[in-house]
């Protein structure tokens, strides 16, 4: 029963990937929408039955369907694995992704290739599951290298532009660096334990002393390698903002509920291996924080809505990083969950703005939509209220959790991390106010258009809006349900807890006040004073350098692209010609022998016995003088 209950969580989505690819053009958009939305909320319904069966029983699941794998004392099996993690990872994936879908019938009416759009979405989730519920590495990287597919054929999904083509070549690529990583890792680790399964890994682990430290700090620095590219960590961070080329319904998938949570994912179910290299721990901590702090920076001075949003999702994940490299997995995975709700209302909210406004993008041609799109308006507040980290809203649990943690590790990382929590308030508030206060600075057609979202994208928003106000229950200080459900996986969670008392109090108000003096100056600044960004080409100064992202992108474009594309051009140009010169010319001397050889053959039998005799001749000549 549980067999066939996991084939149809996993088959679900892929059988609506071949119904939109194969019949979907033809079925209407209509058919193709409820189809790919209903294949995902099978998903969702299964992993529900699983979460409460494993939720009751603490009991996980290990399915080994046969042997996949088997040389000598190497083994590898095609099995799942479903449990707390992993179900706590589906429910978010396909709940979320169900929302997504639904919200894309409505946003997506009006393309041409609704249908390939639809198999896309339902194959990305079909990865997604694929990657979270294998029992060994090599079932995680294929669903690893689907979601980096999935993610290509999404972001570029309009590929008349060419820009956006260029971001979903600049996905792929930089994926492929972590990739790298994230094999020799895995050649690594299967080279230690001869397995590659999760539950053997950790048995071994903590069942023995005589471990090589030395080549698990190898190994957890690869795996972390591709943990950084999957989500978005320097140096592999560039990627993500530009993967909001894609429809708006992609970079909600891609950066609340998918592809850029496999990284925390990856490290949180290795967290017995991690927690055996407490050297690479640090630099993951140091990394999560740097990135956090960086990535908030940019965004503060981003014009375009997605933008703000994507460089938003990079700091978040970087704190979820900070969180990981502290050893508070699931303090992290508490992060993720309630991240998933709000930025995926965020997400899908400006993607309401921009179907309101017709594709513009552009928030300083905004302004005055709070009374045009009042459930936008409302839902996308509750969503930056609760990623600023205000109380009682989700983000303000989980973050809060992530500074009390660095607080008790590290008080550098507290104030990087405190700091970057600072500047999301007032980026996100920029938003807020630029998009939905004082006066429209569109144009007169937009709007006298101007309107709020159909049901089909406003109900996903309201939903989502509800899961971020309330989402924080789920882990609440001294109160922890998810702490409590996630205790088997991790030995640390129990001995590793601080007492709630009056620092952590401290804390908890610091935090605030520091959410809200980042909304006062954004107040002050852009609903009050009324300032509205300058043009690209009047922009200077410190605000020039955040803008055009510290430069790294032409650093990228200096170091790397511009020599391999010399590189390339050289072999094109000198060694490829030079070499082709030389196999032509050998060509050309074998045809000029074959022609004279075959005047030679012209049919003549007095010229063919004269050789005959000559050549005896010579043979005989040859065993005379020997």
């Amino acid at each position: 029963m549980d067999t066939r209950l996991v084939l149809v969580l996993l088959l679900a989505p892929f059988l609506g990937f071949l119904f939109n690819v194969f019949f979907g053009k033809k079925a209407g958009k209509n058919i193709v929408g409820i189809v790919g939305t209903l294949s995902v909320v099978v998903s969702f319904a299964v992993t529900l039955y699983f979460f409460l069966q494993i939720n009751q029983t603490k009991q996980a699941i290990a399915i080994n369907l046969f042997d996949w794998i088997s040389i000598q004392r190497f083994n590898i099996s095609f099995g799942f694995l479903l449990d707390q993690l992993s179900l706590i990872w589906l429910l978010f994936v396909t709940g979320i992704g169900s929302l997504i879908h639904l919200y894309s019938i409505s946003y997506m009416h009006e393309d041409e290739k609704m249908h390939s759009f639809f198999a896309y979405l339902n194959l990305f989730i079909f990865f997604m599951i694929t990657l979270v519920i294998g029992s060994n590495l090599l079932f995680m990287f294929i669903g690893w290298e689907g979601v980096g597919l999935c993610s290509y054929l999404l972001i570029g999904f309009w590929y008349k532009n060419q820009d956006f083509n260029d971001a979903a070549k600049k996905a792929f690529i930089m994926n492929r660096i972590g990739d790298l990583g994230f094999l020799i890792g895995i050649f690594i680790v299967g080279s230690l334990f001869n397995t590659l399964d999760f539950t053997t890994i950790k048995t071994v682990i903590t069942s023995t002393s005589n471990s090589n430290d030395f080549w698990i700090a190898v190994a957890a620095f690869a795996l972390f390698i591709g943990a950084s590219g999957k989500s978005a960590q320097i140096p592999l961070y560039t990627w993500l903002p530009d993967a909001m080329a894609g429809p708006t319904p992609v970079s909600a998938l891609i950066h609340a509920a998918t592809m850029v949570t496999a990284g925390i994912f990856m490290i949180t179910r290795l967290n017995f291996l991690f927690d055996m290299a407490p050297s690479i721990q640090n630099i993951i901590a140091i990394i999560g924080a740097v990135t956090a702090l960086v990535a908030a920076t940019i965004a503060l001075v981003q014009n375009d809505i997605k933008k703000v949003l994507a460089y938003s999702t990079v700091s978040q994940l970087g704190l979820m990083f900070l969180a990981l490299g502290l050893g508070a997995y699931e303090v992290a995975v508490f992060h993720v969950i309630t991240h998933a709700f709000f930025k995926a209302c965020l997400f899908l909210g400006s993607g309401s703005v921009i179907h309101g406004l017709h594709g513009e993008q552009d928030m300083r041609k905004m302004g005055g939509l709070k009374k045009a799109m009042p459930i936008t308006f409302t839902t996308m507040l509750i969503a930056a209220l609760a990623i600023s980290g205000i109380f009682p809203l989700a983000g303000f649990w989980s973050k809060d959790e992530i500074l009390m943690t660095a607080f008790h590790h590290n008080s550098v990382l507290w104030v990087i991390g405190s700091i970057a929590s600072i500047l999301t308030a007032f980026y996100m508030f920029r938003l807020i106010y630029l998009t939905f206060f004082n006066s429209f600075r569109g144009t007169e057609e937009q709007k006298h258009h101007l309107h709020e979202s159909p049901s089909l994208i406003s109900v996903p928003l309201i939903i989502l809006a509800i899961l971020s106000f309330f989402g924080g229950i789920i882990s609440l200080p001294g109160n922890s349900w998810l702490n409590e459900y996630l205790a088997p996986l991790f030995s640390k969670v129990a001995q590793e807890e601080h007492p709630f008392g009056t620092t952590e109090y401290v804390l908890m108000v610091v935090a605030t006040i520091g959410a809200l003096i980042g909304i006062g100056i954004a107040y002050k600044k852009y609903l009050k004073d009324n300032t509205i960004p300058n043009e690209d080409a009047e922009i200077t100064g410190v605000s020039k350098v955040l803008h055009n992202k510290y430069y790294v992108d032409e650093a990228y474009d200096a170091i790397f692209v511009k020599p391999i594309n010399v590189l390339s051009g050289f072999f094109r140009d000198s060694v490829e010609t030079t070499l082709s010169a030389l196999v032509f010319g050998l060509g050309k001397v074998t045809n000029e022998l074959a022609f004279q050889g075959k005047k030679l053959h012209n049919g003549s039998v007095g010229l063919y016995l004269f050789a005959f005799v000559i050549g005896v001749c010579a043979l005989l000549t040859y065993l005379f003088l020997q």
